[in-house]
This record gives structure tokens, sequence and C-alpha cells, in this order.
């Protein structure tokens, strides 16, 4: 039996997820509340921000009113050389201003990005490990690209919205603010009627809004379904090839490209309606105050000076407004991508969380229980029904029966890749639901037939199975697996590059690195999803021979079709119908008249064509 150590501190999976301190009723959250919990972080850096961008404001505003004192100075004049020297000491103060101003702008969009791209990377990261947390259940109907689309492309967008739009904001209606007062120390008349046009740009703002976020959210779907497809048609360039579709995958991804520009040019449509109507709107503030700020200088009542001085903190008072828009765009884009963030990270595992979970601190000895259990990845279509199995530690169990009973899903229930809908499954005991699950896992080894490689070296996916283990139990795994003779014959012997998913090794060559690097796992559990079945013959005995090695001192779990492998196996159990139907050594199933001897008689009787074929 193994210990297990309550983990005390952690009943709850930790995360690093800035929202999980909201209470759950909040998960409902805005997407603008999603980004901004990010930003939490970086709240010193959007400080100095926030400050560079107030003095920017107030630098800004020195230019006219320094042009107002300019224009008073000449237009009065009394005395050249004193005026002159007036002018002299405006002129370096403008220069003053100038390189004050170069410093902030930089200060301002440099940290800014900081955060921005700092935001991005902590929303990448939690939503890959929250993606790692998700069952298998939520991968079997999405494709790669879509999700590679919202760990990429939408929280791109997040940049925007931190670095841009909100500064932007935050800069312009400061601005605003301070021209407003600054016109009101002018004419207070002059600006109330400069004011009029500012209305009608809030209720355009509103209605865009309306409009514009539902068009970029679909700019980003079908930016998703460009990538899925393209993902797709590049995994699999070989069958393209093989069965000559060239021509038909090109005119598919030609109308995803079309679909995403027409989606983009609708987005972009709506744009370009919104900025030429504020930019008209606010010129009709300017046609105001001609009128009125003429007629008032006419009338002696407003300073020359004052006038031009309006006109210049006019433009200042128009550019927040017109810069406004442009970052309403940016905030409606980025929130469409925190949309469509939000309904991802809103995901929630399927797995059965314990409140109490504990780890496993020795090594499990490896008795497997299935009591009543059922399952199915809908309630009203189950694939498995009171399925009871005991597989006592260090025997091995094969699973047999036609395809599509539902082998491969019993055993996916052992690592926890799903959980039973119904019933329980034990480990030494013990509600494998009640353990940690990288604690679980770290017992079980897998071979599956259809073996991933990433892309790297030989020795990288070796060592995929225990990251940590030395070269001499790197290469005595490999040993074990039959596999060290053919990798020093590559071309770089264990360092050599494989391409990606293994394409430039056989068949047996990839099956036999998976079992090297279950070797190096040396895990108590052992499952082998019919790992010889697409081999040759020569190929399959290496890899038998690689499996026997493996299975010794191991509770091995074997999914056979070819059951002349299965002979010496301590317990076949044969499913059928959702149930299991018979169970038993080889030798008993055979001498009654089951499933199992019809299945044995009928592979027997097409293996003995298939050598007479060979030998003809």
């Amino acid at each position: 039996m193994f210990s297990l150590k309550r983990n005390r501190s952690d009943t709850k999976p930790k995360s690093n997820n800035p929202l999980s301190d909201f209470p759950s009723k909040s998960l409902s959250f805005k997407p603008l509340r999603l980004v901004l919990s990010y930003a939490r972080h970086y709240t010193l850096i959007l400080s100095i921000t926030a400050l560079c961008m107030i003095l920017l404001v107030g630098v800004q505003l020195l230019i006219p009113w320094i042009i107002k004192i300019l224009i008073s100075s000449v237009t009065e004049l009394t005395d050249f050389p004193q005026t002159m020297g007036l002018i002299t000491r405006l002129s370096l103060l403008v220069l003053l201003i100038f390189i004050v101003r170069a410093i902030l702008q930089f200060f301002r969009s440099y940290l800014a990005h900081i955060a921005g791209w700092g935001v991005v990377a902590d929303v990448r990261k939690y939503i890959y490990e929250h993606m790692q947390r998700l069952s298998l259940q939520f991968y079997e109907d999405k494709q790669t690209g879509q999700l590679m689309s919202r760990v990429v492309n939408d929280t791109d967008l997040f940049e925007q919205l931190i670095a841009h739009a909100i500064p932007e904001v935050f800069v312009n209606g400061i601005t605003f603010i301070g021209v407003s007062i600054v016109l009101f120390t002018l004419n207070w008349e002059l600006t109330l009627l400069s004011m009029i046009p500012i209305p009608f740009i809030v209720i355009s703002m509103q209605i865009y809004a309306r409009y514009v976020r539902p068009a970029f959210r679909q700019r980003q779907k079908e930016l998703g379904d460009l990538n899925a497809m393209l993902n797709d048609n590049l995994s699999g360039i070989r069958e393209i090839k093989a069965f000559t579709r060239e021509a038909e995958e090109m005119k598919r991804v030609s109308l995803g490209i079309d679909r995403y520009r027409q989606s983009l040019l609708r987005a972009l449509r709506l744009m370009a309606t919104f900025q030429p109507f504020v930019e008209f709107t606010s010129s009709l503030g300017l046609l105001i105050v001609i009128y009125f700020g003429g007629k008032l200088a006419l009338q002696k009542t407003l300073p020359i000076a004052d006038l031009v001085a309006f006109f210049l903190y006019l433009d200042l008072f128009y550019q927040p407004v017109r810069n406004l828009s442009n970052a309403w765009e940016q905030v409606q884009g980025s929130l469409a991508g925190a949309d469509r963030v939000a309904d991802l990270i809103k995901e929630e595992p399927e797995l059965t969380h314990f409140p109490q979970q504990y780890e496993l601190v020795n090594r499990a000895a490896g008795a497997i229980s299935y009591q009543n259990v059922s399952f199915g990845y809908t309630p009203e279509n189950p694939i498995l029904e009171q399925i009871n199995l005991e597989i006592p530690a260090h025997q091995v169990v094969a699973l047999v029966g036609p395809t599509g009973v539902g082998k491969s899903t019993l055993v996916s229930l052992l690592p926890r890749f799903y959980d039973v809908t119904a019933g329980c499954i034990t480990l030494d005991g013990q509600d494998i639901r009640a353990i940690k699950l990288d604690s679980l896992r770290q017992q079980i080894s897998i071979v599956l037939q259809d073996v991933f490689l990433f892309h790297g070296t030989v020795r990288e996916n070796i060592l995929f199975g225990k990251p940590d283990a030395s070269e001499d139990e790197m290469l005595s795994a490999a040993k074990v697996a039959n596999a060290h003779s053919f990798i020093t014959e590559l071309s770089d012997g264990y360092d050599t590059l494989i391409g990606e998913r293994g394409i430039k090794l056989s068949g047996g060559q990839k099956q036999r690195i998976s079992i090297a690097r279950a070797v190096l796992k040396n895990a108590p559990i052992l499952i082998l999803d019919e790992a010889t079945s697409s081999v040759d013959t020569e190929t399959e005995v290496l890899i038998q021979q690689a499996l026997e090695r493996l299975i010794v001192g191991r509770t091995t779990i074997i999914i056979a079709h070819r059951l002349s492998t299965i002979r010496n196996a301590d317990k076949i159990v044969v499913l059928d119908g959702k149930h299991i139907v018979e169970m038993g050594t080889h030798q008993q199933l055979i001498s009654r008249d089951g499933l199992y001897r019809r299945l044995y008689t009928v592979q027997t009787h097409i293996n003995a064509i298939q050598r007479h074929e060979t030998d003809i």
C-alpha cells in the first residue's frame, strides 16, 4: 500500500488567476473587468505612466498660453529691447518645454507598453494553465487553431487596451478638463457655445459601441477559423498531396481568407462611418467659435490675444474628442477579444473535485478496482454500464472486444482523463478522485497505438518521461525498448531532430521511443493501447520483446486487437454492448462458446490465410 499525505493547504487548486480573488458569482465578469484584473500587477508602472501623462497635459497647456503672452506683448509694444528680451525668454522656455515633452512621451509610451505586454503575457500563461486543467472531453469538439487563436490573437488585443486605448482615454480626459478650465477663464460664454457638439458625440459613441463590438468579435472568430483551417491543412499536408486535394483545399482556404476579409471590412466600415461623424461634429464647434468669437472681438468685448489663444486651446479641446473616437475603436476591438478569452476562462474543469485531496508519498502497489462504474460523454448516451473489475497488483489484464465497445474509454478513466458518471475506481483501496491529479498520473505510464512525439531530438522525447534522468538511465531505457541500436544509426544519434510528430521516423521506431519514454518514467501501472497493431512482423517482435521487459513488476492493462499477443495475460476481460460479458484466462475463455472464442477463431483463420498467401 502507498502512503497518503493530506494536502491541507491546498484543498482547492491554486491559481495565479487574478480573478480568483473575486467571489464566484462575479465569474459572469465583464470583459473590461477581466483585462483590468490582470493590470493590477503593474500598478506602479501604470501609476508612473499616469503621472507622465498628467505632466504631458500640463506641458501642452503651456504652449498656447505662452503664445497669448507673446501676442499681448507684441501688440502692446512699449519698449523694444525689453519686449525682445521677453520673446527670447519665451523661446527658450518653449524649447525647454519641447525637450521635457519628448522625455515624458518616451516614458509614457515605453512604460505603457511594458504594462500592456506584461498583461498579455500573464493572460496567455493563465489561459494555457487553465486549458491544461480542462478534461479531454473539452478538446474533443474543439479545433487546435481556434484555441491557439484565443491564446495568441485575442490576447494580443489586450496590449492595445492597456498601452494605447486606456492611456489615450486617460490623457484625453485630463486634457479635456484642463482645456475646459482654461477656456472658461478666457470666456465662459464662448466655452459653453463650443460644447454644443459634445452630447451628440457621446451619444454616437454609445450607438457605435453597440454595433462595432459584435463586428470585432465576428472578425476574431473568422480569424480563429482561418487559423484552425491552416493548422489542419499543414498538419495533414501529406494526406492532401496523397489524395491530390491541393486545388480543393486551396478553394477552402481562399473562402476562409475571404470570410475574414469581409468580417474585417464590416468592422472597418463602422469605423469609417464613426470617425468622419466625430470630425464633422467637432468642426461645428469651431464654426460656432468663429462666428460668435469674431462677433465678440468686433464688439471689443474679447481681446484679440484672448481670441487667438481661444482658437489654439479650442484645437486642444476637440483633439481629445477626436482621439477618443480612435481610442473607442481600440477599446471595442480589445473587448471583443476579451469576450472570447472570458468564454474560455469560464470553462470549468469537468473532473470531480473532492474537497480534500491527498498526495501519494510512496510508490503505489498497483491494485486497481472498478466498482459499478458507468460512463457516458453525455448522460443520455452511456458507453459503459455497471463495470466491475478487480486487477490485483502486478497482474497483466487484457481488454478485448469489438471496435467501439469502450475499451480505450475504460482505461482512460484510470488516469482521470474523464471521470466516471457513476460508481468509483480505486487504487490500492483509495478512490482515485481523492488523490491529487498529478500525483495519480505519476503512477501511470501509457503507450498508445497512435504515438505522439514532439518536434525536437530523440533525447528530448525520451526524457519527456523523466526530465531529470541521467544519461545512463536514458540509455538503459532505450536499450530495454530495443531502440538504442537504431538511434545510434541516426545521423546525430540521440541528438537527431525527428521533425513534427516524429515524421522522420518509421512507425516502429516511434513506437519504441514511446516505450523507452514509459520505461524511463518507471511507473507502477502501465497501459498499453494496442502498441503493435500497425507495424511489420519483425518490428512487432522487437516491440513485443521490449514490452515483455517493461511489464515486469507492474500492473499492466493491455488493449488488444491481436488476440495472439495476450495469451499469457493473467486475466482477459471481454467487453460488448457497454458491459463485461466474459472474464478469465485464455484457456478458460477458449473452452467456452462465447464472444472471445469466436473472435479468436476468426483471427486465427485470417492469420492462416495470410501466412498461406505469403508462402505462395
